[in-house]
């Protein structure tokens, strides 16, 4: 059985089983009776840091969740990657303003018994920040070190989310005793630059604090490599054009500072020995679960999780069951919108354009190694422990009255599903897909990779940037030819958006997009806003865009509800892995033009109440929340967001781009 980890920590049933008293986990939960006595020992010391990785971390078991401490799929619903739930966030028929419909992540006020939201834990990270210094006199210099980088880091990671969310929020660095009486702790907002300082100081002081790889026994855990990496997504962030006013001048000084972090972390991370893992696009969709619970050059911040079916204290990835197809037992999967089946380059790396011979109804024929890794379409094979041959049919057919019928019960909305990934020498029944035991990277090395490409790009770096978009390309197999396919680019605002494009490819549905959207405000184009970024970068705002569904349909009436393609589809078998992987696409498309017609072309998969098509329509204000109702009437010092309205109906008036 696997080694039970959250993020490299010990899962919280792990704790019990080496003899912590009852009331330890119950302890933490008031800080005020909390017995500080714990960090004299290391043991309970490990304890209490094992229980904050916990509290962060126990919630994500699927890569489109995002958001610590919360990880929901809100976010990853809200773009083009998944279809068929509209959110809040993208509902053209709802306008959010008020406070009440803010987004409610900031959390309720700290009191003896404090829930598990963002300031209680920064408040836990703080405690023992504090304490240990007070209390751990006894504990070894290195597991100081240790003990305080993690809580550091800890600390930067939950800032950085209050950041991307709210703006500015206030820094608490310290322990604070609840009160509604002391004007002390009554901390107004902080501007964003003086949030990224203090996220940056944290991480800065966890990479001196930690080592660049644990050991073995100890894999997961946060490292000096990640800390230094962490400081690249944070700067970056903060150099894009939502908190970057000035992000259009290539010698704006937070461009510099983002690319710098980066370059130092990949040095650092090549030095420890992590890097890009495989050099073709089978071991690119092996990386997830080959190195079971065990170092992956590739995973600079890894979920690592376990295939126990016990009934308490493990931790199962919930991705592999809900991105199965029913004939596997799985929840159904998740149906490819036509946007993301015409997404991914050609196998020369081109665009997917007619005038590059795309024709989107064989989307499946000559297309970038990734994309055979990333969709399964009807006809192809993927395979499962017991089935490991097993091939995915995913089209529908007419009977008598009007009816239809799914192939295998398999009822998508698309000819393509995702399974990027997928472990497919996971188990086929519906219990041992519930217990997939596959890692989650929430942090990959190519994404550092991309970070640097995407600063030099906007510096006017153009030549650097398709050299860092090279080594993503050339690791799955795309030839070196023009460019690894991108072409000659001119100007920095066509480099910018290569990038953007191929973190969609390389990163897709693991959790990313939406925050690359948020940054670079892809959603709508706002002049009074100061948001002119996608007519600028090139690209189509996804507002008024939708997921669209497409089926594959029998083009005959079948005259019964047996499936009619059994036979004729017997032939045909897609395996990426195989000599004759051309051939056998060309079969393919041999028994579409000979027994499908496309149904459903060019129909968004979201629907409302009665079945009206809906669009995508992201509001301006919605880029950063405002505080949520529940917030304000607890702190009622705090200003509202500009674009919100406050406690009392008022307009907000914190501006988050200063």
């Amino acid at each position: 059985m696997k080694k039970i980890k959250l993020f490299t920590t010990v899962c919280i049933a792990a704790i019990t089983a080496v003899g912590c008293k009852q009331d330890f986990l119950e302890d933490m939960r008031s800080f005020d009776t909390y017995d500080e006595r714990i960090f004299e020992n290391e043991v309970q010391t490990g304890w209490y840091i094992n229980k904050l990785y916990y509290d962060y971390f126990s919630g994500y078991k699927s890569p489109i969740l995002t958001v610590v401490g919360l990880y929901n799929d809100t976010r990853s619903r809200s773009t083009e990657e998944i279809g068929g739930t509209v959110t809040d966030y993208i509902h053209p028929q709802k306008t959010l303003v008020e406070a009440n419909q803010a987004d409610g992540y900031y959390g309720s006020a700290l009191g003896a018994n404090a829930t598990n939201v963002p300031y209680t834990r920064i408040r836990t990270a703080n405690f023992l920040l504090q304490k240990i210094e007070e209390r751990g006199q006894n504990l070894s210099a290195d597991f100081k070190a240790k003990a305080k980088g993690q809580m550091y880091f800890l600390r930067g990671l939950q800032y950085f989310d209050l950041l991307r969310i709210y703006g500015g929020v206030p820094i608490v660095t310290t322990v604070q005793t609840a009160s509604a009486d002391d004007p002390s702790i009554k901390l107004p907002r902080a501007k964003p630059a003086e949030v990224v300082a203090q996220i940056i100081a944290d991480f800065d002081s966890a990479a001196a604090l930690l080592p660049a790889r644990w050991p073995d026994s100890d894999y997961g855990r946060f490292t000096s490599a990640a800390a230094l990496a962490m400081k690249s997504r944070v700067l970056l962030t903060f150099a894009s054009p939502l908190f970057n006013p000035d992000w259009d001048n290539p010698g704006n000084e937070r461009w510099q500072k983002a690319l710098d972090a980066g370059l130092a972390a990949e040095a650092a991370l090549t030095s420890a020995g992590y890097g890009l893992y495989g050099s073709n696009a089978k071991e690119w969709s092996e990386m997830w679960y080959k190195n079971d619970n065990a170092f992956n050059k590739e995973a600079i911040i890894v979920r690592l999780l376990s295939s126990s079916t016990a009934s308490s204290g493990v931790e199962n990835n919930g991705w592999e069951r809900s991105i199965r197809v029913s004939k596997q037992t799985g929840a159904g999967g998740i149906s490819a919108p036509k946007e993301m089946l015409d997404l991914f380059p050609l196998a020369n790396g081109a665009r997917p354009t007619a005038a590059n011979g795309y024709d989107s109804t064989y989307f499946f024929l000559n297309r970038d190694p990734r994309f055979y890794r990333t969709f399964a379409f009807s006809g192809m094979k993927w395979g499962t422990k017991e089935s490991p041959n097993d091939v995915v049919w995913l089209y529908r057919w007419a009977y008598s009255g009007n009816r239809t019928a799914y192939s295998d019960g398999n009822q998508v909305s698309s000819p393509a599903v995702v399974r990027k990934m997928s472990n497919p020498e996971g188990a086929s029944t519906a219990a041992g897909l519930a217990y997939s035991g596959t890692d989650i990277f929430e942090y990959r090395y190519a994404e550092l990779l991309l970070n640097i490409a995407e600063c030099y790009a906007a510096k006017g770096d153009i030549n650097n940037a398709i050299v860092y978009l090279g080594k993503i390309r050339q690791r799955v197999g795309i030839p070196a030819a023009n460019n690894y396919g991108i072409g000659t680019l001119t100007t920095k605002y066509q480099a910018i958006e290569a990038v953007l494009y191929e973190r969609r490819v390389e990163l897709a549905y693991e959790g990313k997009r939406f925050w690359d959207a948020q940054r670079w405000m892809l959603y709508n184009d706002d002049p009074a806003a100061g948001n002119n970024t996608c007519q600028k970068l090139g690209i189509n705002p996804i507002n008024g865009s939708a997921r669209t569904g497409r089926l594959w349909q029998y083009k005959t009436v079948a005259p019964d509800a047996g499936d009619p393609l059994l036979a004729a589809r017997t032939g045909i078998f897609v395996d990426p892995d195989a000599p004759d992987f051309a051939t056998q696409l060309n079969n393919l498309k041999d028994f579409v033009d000979n027994y499908i017609k496309i149904e459903g072309t060019d129909q968004p998969m979201d629907r409302d109440a009665s079945n009206n098509p809906l669009y995508i329509n992201f509001r301006q204000n919605y880029y950063i929340s405002g505080l949520n109702a529940n917030a304000l009437s607890v702190n009622p010092w705090l200003e509202q967001t500009i674009g919100w309205n406050d406690y009392n109906g008022a307009p907000g008036t914190f501006n988050y781009r200063q």
